[in-house]
């Protein structure tokens, strides 16, 4: 066994090597946020004496392991969430993945916060392993754990006026920014460069990245940032977090007057209470403070007008929330019907006639996301270009996944995997040649982008920035090709059309 060591602020850290990797794991940015830490902004790690043994994961913030019935969930492993380093509240941690540990190296970073909301999942999943992009790349890799749910997002500022809970709503937001802190003090000493870091994330990850964007406290910690299914436009409404608190403190027998006690109860009391309510009712809000406004209003959007970005969806992302695949057309027309009544007619007219032998599963699924999701990630990349500051490049995924015959599409985190250069994954299809193909497509876009803030390199055809009048969007399939506004018919269908409130249930 090859061990590496590197110093950090707090004390001396010690890794293993693989394959020509330093790999550190569960490295301390922050102290425990239990007891008296609860629901508070994190405080810096303890320092430490003697060199500290990172050779594993570190615990996750708090969840209940997640239902694997659900063929989607076993797909990507969401069963182990909570698998690897365990969980508890001493969760603010980071893995490392790096080439060389010289602090003249100056290697590009690439900070992967994970996806699963703001409620569950952990940058210790294996979907966010990066031992082969620092190793393709000559990057440094870093992913992060951090506060979810109630521990991360519970508003009990509205609940107390006295000062004592007003970081608890942005607490897990306050640890990314903590995070980012630790890289810009710390990462030379892995062979990273501070001023060149580059955020991303998919799904949740991409709502932290786009709350990131706007929010003064993470200003200047990154350089470039990439949002993958998870472009967010608005923030949760501050009465409906109040309501959401107010439901959690009564879950555990406390009142407003009684408040204090809950950094006193045991988080797996925290735990059950979250649980009750929904540990996805938990998110930010537009506090005033940290999270001054909504994330596209001017006055925040303009803090990240230096930042180049990158924006995309996969084309059938919305799969993951059902798992009617044995849907019919019968069902499809009752289902669109009840969502859309008058509407339902002409969506699943223009839809069948652009994707005539899709299964009624994932002409569902399509529309679902061409509703949310890429609604939404055109609403942002439409804002940013916009700004006409720094570029914005848009990336539709539209290989399908191998997987459980197909069934899935180009399912919601298949880039992720790509662009981590994971090709093992069974969502690209386990090492095949079509998995290594597109890893290397995509993967070489953000190790182009995180160096010089462009993506384009020899892997690709030339990918212009995003521009509302042309819309050039780089479509990843076995034909990765350049196309102007895709499926620009559909798009167009759904301006001024409402979403349906009972589309997902």
């Amino acid at each position: 066994m090859e061990i590496c060591s590197a110093e950090t602020a707090s004390g001396r850290v010690q890794g293993l090597i693989s394959s020509g990797i330093r790999q550190f794991k569960g490295v301390p940015y922050g102290a425990s946020t239990a007891g008296a830490n609860r629901f508070q902004r994190p405080k810096p790690p303890k320092p430490w004496m003697g060199a500290r043994e990172c050779f594993g994961y570190a615990p996750v913030s708090p969840q209940v392991p997640y239902d694997v019935g659900h063929d989607y969930a076993r797909l990507i492993q969401f069963d182990l969430n909570v698998a690897l380093g365990g969980m508890g509240e001493d969760c603010l941690h980071l893995n490392i993945w790096t080439p060389g540990t010289g602090r003249g190296d100056k290697r590009a970073v690439l900070f992967c916060i994970h996806g699963g909301g703001f409620a569950i999942c952990s940058g210790n999943h294996p979907m966010y392993d990066g031992a082969k992009l620092a190793q393709l790349g000559d990057v440094v890799v870093v992913s992060v754990t951090h506060r979810l749910s109630s521990f991360g997002y519970v508003n009990l500022a509205d609940l107390n006026p006295s000062g004592a809970w007003a970081d608890a709503g942005s607490a897990g937001m306050l640890d990314l920014v903590a995070a980012l802190e630790w890289v810009r003090d710390n990462i030379e000493n892995f062979g990273g460069d501070p001023q060149s870091v580059t955020i991303f994330g998919q799904s949740g990850g991409g709502w932290k990245v786009s709350t990131l964007l706007a929010m003064p406290a993470a200003q200047g910690l990154f350089h470039k940032a990439a949002i993958q299914s998870g472009s967010l436009v608005s923030h949760m409404h501050r009465e409906a977090a109040t309501q959401v608190a107010q439901a959690f403190i009564a879950q555990l027998g406390l009142t407003p007057a009684t408040l204090d006690k809950i950094q006193d109860l045991p988080w797996t009391q925290i735990l059950a209470a979250q649980t009750a309510i929904g540990a996805h009712a938990f998110a930010p809000m537009v506090d005033g403070i940290h999270i001054p406004a909504q994330p596209l209003d001017p006055q925040v959007a303009s803090l990240s007008d230096a930042v180049p970005l990158i924006i995309s969806t996969t084309l059938d992302d919305a799969g993951l929330f059902f798992d009617r695949f044995s849907m019919t057309e019968q069902e499809l027309t009752a289902t669109l019907s009840a969502a859309y009544g008058a509407k339902a007619a002409l969506l699943e007219k223009t839809y069948r006639e652009h994707f005539p032998i899709k299964s009624p599963y994932l002409l569902y699924a399509q529309i679902i996301t061409d509703t949310g999701f890429r609604r939404f990630a055109h609403t942002q990349a439409e804002a940013k270009a916009a700004r006409q500051r720094a570029a914005v490049y848009t990336y539709l995924w539209e290989w399908a996944c191998p997987a459980f015959d197909g069934k899935f599409g180009a399912v919601h985190a298949m880039d992720v995997a790509a662009s981590m250069h994971n090709e093992r994954d069974a969502i690209l299809g386990a090492g095949s040649a079509d998995a290594r193909r597109m890893c290397d497509t995509l993967a070489s876009a953000f190790l182009a982008f995180a160096k010089t803030g462009d993506p384009n390199n020899a892997l690709i055809p030339t990918w212009p920035r995003f521009e509302a009048s042309q819309r050039s969007t780089l479509v990843y399939d076995r034909d990765t090709r350049v196309e102007r506004d895709p499926h620009a018919t559909l798009r167009k269908l759904w301006s001024g059309m409402p979403r349906a409130a009972s589309v997902l249930g």
